[in-house]
């Protein structure tokens, strides 16, 4: 039976003259909120309550909730609380009921998904959604069948296979921190006061599912205004019949909305169309969400939609323009960020730079995902599910404003621009019967048709008043007699966008159906748009000539000069994003990896166009051209010059002071098994986290793991150098018996060196996804803290691993890795 009053448990468990919690009494509430506690009580769990019927029922997490649609977590039912306790955070005494620290962890609201109630739980099932901070898309709660003499009420909380799924442990290991004070578990138990900005402490790592990695500054103000930045020609696609191949392609839905460019400075916000036009009082709501950007200016490429039935919809999006509907923008591209123009870097890493932007702020501004490769499949299901198409992106390529096939268009249907040259009558007394529409050609407009579906009134109606002010006597076009006949002709100034299914050999529609009208491309410009096959020309991986494709490199793997090139090639989508624009040392083996191997990070000219230099003052005074690469060429030019390994500094040619990533390197002494490094590992993981820092960890492709922590470039070398060997030197003074943190190798026997030397200027780090100069022609691979604990060694991967390590990078699990919003604490 049910207790009379719900909260009468809640009050009976606690003595409120000790604990901070508050009283018990029922109090109306908002009715779809939801909220979890972090509470390290006996054991670490997390509290997952759901507002339902003026209190919060709630499920003790024991591992915390898992973005991973095959993971089910134990949800162990408590005592309901009341609504007052989902603002708790603090210390509960020990020896009182669930004594120990609680943090505000996520909060948001939740709703049953269609056709669904809250009535469900009662039957022991709950499917709903949740719209939180951390916790996204839909959910489910299953009640488990009591065993023997079980007094607990078992649950399962398991995420359901949506945009918002991914990593196993992606939410407890990235959610470090409160999403209402921005403190640490730690601090809240000394009782820190709560951060003025939550942009101060990471909150998360952008990842996918994980809402929290963000710029933004939750509950403070943006940084510095800079200035709004100016409109730029937009980066065009062109139109082809089939979907690009391989692996240099990322492949993007297409939207069916406006294009446009948003330049945000501070809170000011200007979107521009097209064609330069400033369109900001057009789309409200997108401009009042971009107005939070934490950026002290930047410039977004995008599309702006409205949907219709959950999917995109260029109907929809007039009608929400005109009646001031819903809008939302999906961004694609970065080309300015604090001043700095970026749009000479690869795209993928543009797009890494725009994720933490958007992810896990206001829900107007949405993240473009992509994936690298597989683009057939993405369209098979875009076409499935009734949307427009995809674009295919060189992953590797800047952003150009002009048409190129750096960017790559298939369409699922047949769409494009017509200008409205007239109109036929209707029989009945107001409207018309059909638009008549015409393209640009050489010798003047041509006739393509007309369409007569795909009005309602409104449109209709709106459409009449514009036409009548355009008529005049003259045709436009020449077509058809029996076509036109009793037509009243336009001067050419409206676009139109019309879907059809094919054009006939005289070039007119066949079952057109009217889209709406474009505002953003002038008729002039309108012309016939024609597919083009993908491979006509063929686009190059590279441009670089390999000379001695046979020689081998790694003579115990049979891997050859030709087989490296090959494989960094393919690989340049997910190695450019931490290789790229970043200072960087060789190790080059020209005449393979059995001889003679050397570092080199100046150059004296040799390395040709692809290979770039950044000038960079030494400790004497001196200037000298450091090497950096920009795109794939630059990969395979290395390559071409006997490289093998690639180790970047932990800054990037843009600020070389300011480092962007702190890296701990565990290096065992010999005869150390690769257990006691993983364990060590997931250690410095822990303490990270307990001072606020998101990590993760990379196989190094040697023997060790590098344990690599994101940070914003805000701090100089000389800080980040002394918070990582201050940070390294408590370990080892804590458990000398396993940890070092002195280089010497008299020193090192049986401990594993923290290496924190990775963080001093001039100093470098193998980067994710190089190879490395050791037997099997190992690989430098990234993996989550889950995998870590089933792999075996430090060169689990290899070159011959391809495509794996691609379809790895691209999958949920590492969606987000090596990116997180965080700056160096106080130590």
């Amino acid at each position: 039976m049910p207790d009379r009053n719900p909260l009468e448990r809640y009050n009976a468990k606690r003595d409120f003259t000790l604990t901070a919690e508050p009283a018990g009494t029922l109090a109306p509430g908002h009715g779809n909120s939801f909220m979890v506690q972090k509470h390290d009580a006996r054991r670490l769990h997390w509290d997952f309550r759901l507002e339902i019927d003026g209190v919060l029922k709630s499920w003790a997490v024991t591992r915390g909730p898992s973005l991973d649609p095959n993971e089910k977590r134990l949800a162990v039912r408590t005592e309901d609380h009341p609504l007052s306790y989902a603002t708790f955070e603090g210390t509960i005494p020990k020896g009182q009921y669930g004594g120990g620290t609680v943090m505000l962890w996520d909060r948001g609201t939740w709703s049953p998904i269609k056709g669904k109630s809250a009535k469900d739980l009662e039957k022991g099932h709950l499917h709903f959604v949740l719209d939180g901070e951390r916790m996204k898309g839909e959910w489910l709660l299953i009640r488990l069948k009591p065993r023997g003499k079980e007094k607990s009420e078992n649950w399962l909380l398991r995420k359901i296979d949506d945009d918002y799924a991914g990593g196993t442990d992606t939410l407890v290991e990235t959610g470090l921190t409160s999403v209402a004070t921005g403190r640490t578990m730690m601090e809240i138990a000394e009782g820190a006061k709560p951060h003025s900005s939550l942009a101060k402490r990471g909150r998360g790592t952008g990842a996918a599912g994980g809402g929290g990695g963000t710029r933004r500054a939750a509950g403070g103000k943006p940084p510095t205004k800079g200035a709004l930045p100016k409109f730029r020609d937009f980066q065009l696609a062109t139109l082809v019949d089939s979907v690009p191949a391989g692996s240099r392609w990322l492949h993007e839905v297409k939207y069916d909305g406006y294009r446009v460019m948003i330049a945000v400075a501070g809170g000011t916000v200007k979107i521009y169309s097209r064609s330069g036009l400033d369109w900001t009082d057009k789309f409200p709501g997108v401009a009042e969400a971009a107005a939070t950007l934490n950026v002290a200016s930047a410039l977004i490429d995008g599309e702006v939609v409205a949907f219709k039935h959950g999917k995109p919809s260029f109907s929809a999006l007039q009608d929400a323009i005109a009646k001031g509907g819903d809008m939302t923008l999906f961004a694609f591209d970065l080309l300015e960020l604090d001043g700095e123009d970026i749009a000479a870097l690869p795209n993928i890493q543009r797009k890494e730079r725009l994720r933490p932007l958007i992810q896990g702020g206001d829900a107007r501004l949405q993240f473009a995902e992509h994936i690298v490769g597989s683009g057939e499949q993405l369209f098979e299901t875009m076409c499935r599910e009734g949307y427009e198409g995809i674009v295919s992106k060189r992953a590797d390529a800047p952003y150009r404003g002009q048409r190129s096939r750096n960017w790559l268009k298939v369409k699922c249907i047949k769409r494009q621009e017509f200008v409205i040259v007239g109109w036929t009558p209707s029989d009945k007394s107001r409207g018309f019967r059909a638009l008549l529409l015409g393209l640009n050609g050489p010798d003047g407009f041509t006739y393509a048709g007309k369409v007569g579906t795909g009005f309602n009134t409104d449109t209709m109606m709106d459409l009449s008043a514009k036409l009548a002010r355009l008529e005049h006597k003259q045709p436009t076009v020449e077509a058809p007699r029996a076509a036109v006949r009793g037509a009243h002709w336009v001067k050419p100034k409206l676009v139109a966008e019309i879907a059809f299914t094919e054009t006939t050999p005289d070039g007119v529609l066949r079952h057109p159906s009217f889209l709406g009208l474009r505002e953003d491309k002038a008729a002039k410009d309108v012309v016939a748009e024609k597919p083009v096959p993908v491979d006509d020309p063929p686009v190059p991986e590279v441009h670089v000539k390999v000379s001695n494709r046979d020689r081998l490199i790694f003579p115990d793997s049979d891997v050859t000069k030709g087989d490296l090139a090959d494989y960094y090639a393919r690989m340049a989508p997910v190695v450019l994003p931490w290789a790229a624009n970043r200072p960087i040392s060789l190790v080059r083996c020209p005449q393979g990896r059995a001889k003679r191997c050397f570092f080199q990070k100046h150059d004296a000219g040799t390395f040709g166009e692809h290979v770039k230099h950044v000038p960079i003052r030494e400790k004497d005074g001196s200037v000298e051209p450091y090497l950096y690469i920009e795109d794939a060429d630059g990969l395979v030019m290395c390559v071409q010059m006997g490289t093998i390994e690639f180790h970047g500094w932990g800054s990037t040619v843009a600020d070389v002071e300011k480092p962007d990533r702190m890296i701990f390197d565990l290096d065992p002494d010999e005869g150390l098994g690769f257990d006691l490094v993983k364990k060590a590992a997931e250690d410095i993981k822990n303490h990270l986290a307990e001072i606020g820092l998101v990590s993760f960890p990379m196989l190094s492709g040697g023997k060790g793991v590098h344990v690599v922590v994101p940070l914003k470039p805000e701090a100089e070398w000389p800080a980040v150098k002394d918070f990582s060997e201050r940070f390294a030197r408590a370990l080892g003074e804590a458990e000398p018996d396993r940890y070092v943190a002195n280089m010497s190798k008299a020193k090192r026997k049986g401990r594993i060196f923290i290496d924190y030397l990775r963080n001093q200027r001039g100093a470098t780090a193998v980067l994710p996804y190089v190879a490395r100069a050791r037997a099997g022609a190992p690989v430098a691979a990234p993996v989550t803290w889950t995998e870590l604990r089933d792999i075996d060694s430090a060169h689990r991967w290899g070159v011959r691993d391809s495509a794996e390590l691609l379809e790895r990078a691209n999958s949920r699990a590492l969606a987000g890795w090596g990116v997180a919003d965080q700056v160096l604490p106080d130590l």
